[in-house]
């Protein structure tokens, strides 16, 4: 894949990069965060090849890639001199205005979201080196053990440096300062103060605070006098967050009471002589006792019944990662790991990823359509390894049925997780490279495994079958190539013989040059040559004899190939995407062949307006490119339907 063009064309449809705050990537998407939602063309987006869909949710502007994500990231940081991490200078102070469950999901997978990739490949090094010893390859005295582990489990146990770093840049503050804070919270002779560590040397605590209350904690060292209440930060998540979320309050006072000759090492001296103390004195066993609540919380969700929380979890597991919710989840996972040693709740959707490649399997293995078969191996494939959004948006959410049948699917296997008491002892790989991750540390293989087998095994079986008799639909089975709708055709997309023809005026209204339009894509003419037009009326007619190549789902669009080679696409009104079909009345569909004044489309003007959108519509050649000339023929004035509009040679 050109992933240089793809990139160039994405930059392009979010807006440009000046509507860009920041973009990141996590395994299957691009992660912008933009100015303005409504700059960008999601239609042209969603149609373009190479992006599986696009999802508006938690605040972030999500373009669905697939595995080829990090190649497009990086070229669409190299085209659109975007820094290395992904975030544009803001040159404004206006910030979109988001729900507080829009601003949690986007604070916690700015932050995680960056991490997960190393995370899971260490932590299924730590689950291979785990099968090793539980199958008897290794022992946990050889040498070969010792380096593995390390390797496997260094980047979860230094967690609050790596957070440290992450959050840093989410929060815009020093990134070496956040690092700084999340290593002394582990620095060894700190980790050495921890209570449970002193308590095996028989060291005395100098006295106890909250005695008999459930928050009694042994005193062992004081920071000028003042008690310190030491917890054990290794692989702990709260603590670093919440201390330099604090670092960004304290960091810009300093650079504005500071002389500016002497900012460079000051601020970062003082911020840190503040907020280290105060994180070891009330961040951290404040944010430590937090964890353990919403720990034990979690776990008395589970207690109270296994099975239900599975089944519900397990089956609206999806449905949570299409809105971008499940980012609630995943740290609340690691939050268990850290201090119960093991988590339950994100344990119970395992299942989930298998019952999404049962249905497409089955939809893979009955249609007959060429293209959607391809897609559905390439699907399925990465579906194996827990990569499931290419299966979602792909091939089961638009055909509804499989979508559902993969979620019940997901439900049963929950289900059974939950009743065999099936717990995560890491965090590590997706799908198959997931299994290591239930192996006990202490007792090895055990039904806490084969549990997770069965479930998986179910959830695929039973999603396969349900959507195998009941979910595949006729026109999956025919034997015929799914029309394309390329939005940026290139010549390789277009046919390779055009000749000579007149395009007659689809609308009734006022001429306008392309130039005059207030979106850059088609006043640019990089969608193609043409001419826009102000209706005077709401009707829309077949410029060409031809066959309809392009409906969008929202009406607003509609593309016709022309018997002579002509790709003609006409698009009512700028940014009426966002009205989702409601002033817009459909009444060909794709691939039905019409004639020159066949109605295509009704839409009300008055509503349109009404809205805020404007009416211009473009008539565009969108491959321009294949002739030598695209002129129109009246340049102003006014045009009805039928008269002569563009000559094209």
């Amino acid at each position: 894949m050109a992933y240089e063009q793809l990139a160039t064309d994405i930059l392009a449809n979010v807006g440009g990069p000046e509507n860009i705050r920041s973009v990141v990537h996590c395994t299957t998407r691009l992660r912008f965060k933009l100015k303005d939602e409504k700059k960008a063309h999601t239609d042209i987006l969603k149609n373009m090849d190479g992006v599986v869909t696009v999802v508006q949710s938690g605040g972030q502007y999500q373009v669905v890639i697939g595995n080829q994500v990090a190649d497009v990231y990086d070229a669409l940081l190299k085209i659109g001199n975007i820094a290395g991490e992904g975030i544009v200078p803001d040159d404004d102070d206006q910030q979109p205005k988001m729900s507080l469950l829009d601003k949690f999901i986007d604070l916690i997978s700015g932050i995680f979201a960056p991490t997960l990739g190393v995370l899971a490949a260490t932590g299924m090094i730590k689950g291979l080196v785990a099968l090793f010893v539980a199958v008897g390859w290794l022992t946990t005295k050889s040498g070969t053990y010792q380096i593995l582990f390390a390797l496997g489990d260094s980047f979860f146990y230094f967690f609050p440096i790596m957070l440290g770093y992450s959050a840093s840049k989410k929060f815009k503050v020093n990134p070496f300062l956040g690092m700084v804070i999340g290593a002394s919270l582990i620095y060894p002779s700190i980790v050495g103060l921890v209570p449970s560590a002193l308590a095996q040397t028989g060291a005395k605590p100098l006295y106890t605070l909250f005695a008999g209350t459930l928050f009694e904690s042994p005193i062992y060292t004081t920071f000028l006098g003042i008690p310190v209440i030491m917890m054990s930060y290794a692989s702990s998540v709260i603590p670093i967050v919440v201390a330099v979320w604090f670092t960004s309050k304290v960091e810009p006072f300093f650079k504005r009471v500071l002389p500016e000759v002497i900012r460079t090492f000051l601020v970062p001296f003082c911020t840190a002589l503040v907020v280290v103390p105060v994180t070891f004195l009330v961040i951290g066993p404040l944010s430590t006792w937090l964890g353990d609540l919403l720990g034990a919380g979690s776990n008395a969700l589970y207690q109270f019944s296994p099975v239900v929380t599975g089944a519900v979890l397990g089956g609206l597991w999806q449905v949570l990662v299409i809105f971008g919710l499940h980012w609630g989840i995943v740290p609340l996972a690691i939050l268990n790991i850290s201090t119960l040693g093991y988590d339950t709740i994100l344990t119970l959707v395992f299942a989930a990823s298998f019952a999404q490649i049962g249905s497409v399997l089955a939809i893979t293995l009955r249609t007959k359509n060429k293209k959607l078969k391809g897609l559905g191996w390439s699907s399925f494939i990465s579906g194996i390894f827990g990569v499931t959004e290419p299966a979602i948006y792909g091939i089961t959410l638009p055909r509804k049925k499989p979508f559902i049948f993969s979620c019940i699917g997901g439900a049963v296997g929950g289900l059974l997780l939950g009743l065999f008491g099936t717990r995560g002892y890491l965090v590590g790989g997706l799908g198959v490279f997931g299994i290591p991750n239930f192996i006990n540390p202490k007792t090895g293989l055990d039904m806490t495994v084969y549990g997770a087998l069965i479930a998986a095994t179910v959830a695929f079986v039973i999603a396969l079958l349900l959507t195998l008799f009941f979910g595949i639909s006729k026109e999956d089975q025919v034997a015929t190539v799914e029309p394309a709708a390329p939005m940026t055709p290139t010549p390789a997309e277009t046919p390779a013989k055009v000749t000579p023809e007149i395009i007659t005026s689809p609308l009734s209204g006022t001429l306008a040059p392309l130039s005059e339009l207030k979106d850059p894509v088609f006043s640019s003419a990089v969608m193609g040559k043409g001419v826009a037009i102000i209706p005077s009326d709401g009707q829309l007619f077949a410029p060409v004899a031809g066959t309809v190549s392009l409906v969008f789902p929202t009406g607003h669009a509609i593309g016709i190939n022309s018997e002579h080679g002509a790709e003609i696409l006409m698009h009512v009104g700028m940014d009426t995407v966002q009205l989702e079909g409601k002033p817009f009345t459909v009444h060909v569909k794709q691939g039905q062949a019409v004639l020159p004044g066949d109605l295509l489309l009704t839409f009300d003007i008055e509503a349109i307006q009404a809205a805020g959108y404007e009416i211009a519509t473009p008539v565009i050649i969108t491959n321009s490119n294949l002739y030598d000339s695209v002129a129109p023929l009246i340049s102003t004035g006014t045009v009805s339907t039928g008269d002569q509009l563009l000559t094209l040679k």
